[in-house]
């Protein structure tokens, strides 16, 4: 039995993804997002696994913007490219520090595997249930 049907149902394939991942980044990145200065401050010295030292505040409201913002984004399909690409770059981030740490593949997994998903949908795009409408 062929599955070629299934192809007609990759946008809603995409959407699905859209919410799941969407939603994820939210819940995530609201106590991030809401946590001000101080929880930024926290969060932007993973800048220093790289050699980035300086404005730690502005790096982590950044990356709580890119996991917040980025999931409302991702939802609706709207500057998704773009998103996805801060999301990649923030995960990129996540993973190194995991890695620098010596933490086991257990830990550093969901940050290795959402930034394969959020390269992969750079490419893809957001489909055509979404603003963009791509």
């Amino acid at each position: 039995m062929k599955l070629q049907f299934l192809g007609a149902y990759k946008n809603l394939g995409l959407l699905i993804i859209r919410l799941g991942v969407g939603l994820s980044f939210i819940m995530h990145g609201y106590p991030n997002m809401f946590g001000g200065p101080p929880v930024w401050k926290d969060l932007g010295t993973v800048m220093r696994t790289v050699g980035i030292d300086f404005a730690p505040t502005l790096w982590g409201f950044m990356a709580a913007f890119a996991e917040f913002g980025g999931g409302v984004l991702v939802i609706l399909g709207f500057y998704f490219r773009p998103a996805v690409l801060l999301m990649a770059i923030t995960m990129a981030m996540a993973l190194n520090m995991h890695l620098s740490k010596g933490d086991p593949f257990r830990v550093y997994s969901h940050a290795m595997e959402l930034g394969i998903v959020f390269v992969s949908l750079l490419f893809v795009g957001p489909g055509k249930f979404s603003i963009d409408g791509e």
